[in-house]
């Protein structure tokens, strides 16, 4: 029985990609497509809707990142141009493809801590 304090941390879940109710369980079927469910303690992925946000998460921060670095590189070393190419454009596929997984999982498990749902006019007064 999961309680609330053995349940694992939001970060933890998202850094290896496992179920945010038992740490365990996988959290994906396919590179980003979530499973139905955990396979250990079979909660239901349904509320997860991360949308657009580790994308854009994402390749915000990889690209101040590596475009930082670059222009640092660029000024101090002043490398010829093919070898820019050659660098930064990896650096930013393998960044971007390297951390959004985990930043996904990371977003799915905080839906599930704070139970967010979907915005609604129920709140609003008449």
């Amino acid at each position: 029985m999961i309680t609330a304090f053995n349940a694992p941390s939001s970060l933890r879940s998202g850094l290896l990609c496992r179920c945010p109710r038992c740490g365990e369980g996988k959290l994906y079927n396919g590179f980003l497509k979530l499973a139905k469910r955990c396979d250990r303690c079979d909660l239901d992925y349904g509320f997860a809707d991360p949308a657009d946000g580790p994308a854009f998460f994402v390749m915000t921060g990889v690209g101040i990142l590596v475009i930082t670095v670059w222009a640092w590189a660029v000024v101090a070393h002043q490398p010829p141009l093919w070898v820019q190419f050659a660098t930064v454009f990896p650096a930013l596929l393998a960044g971007c493809l390297g951390s959004l997984r985990p930043v996904k999982a990371w977003l799915v498990a905080e839906q599930y801590i704070h139970k967010a749902s979907e915005g609604g006019a129920s709140s609003v007064q008449k």
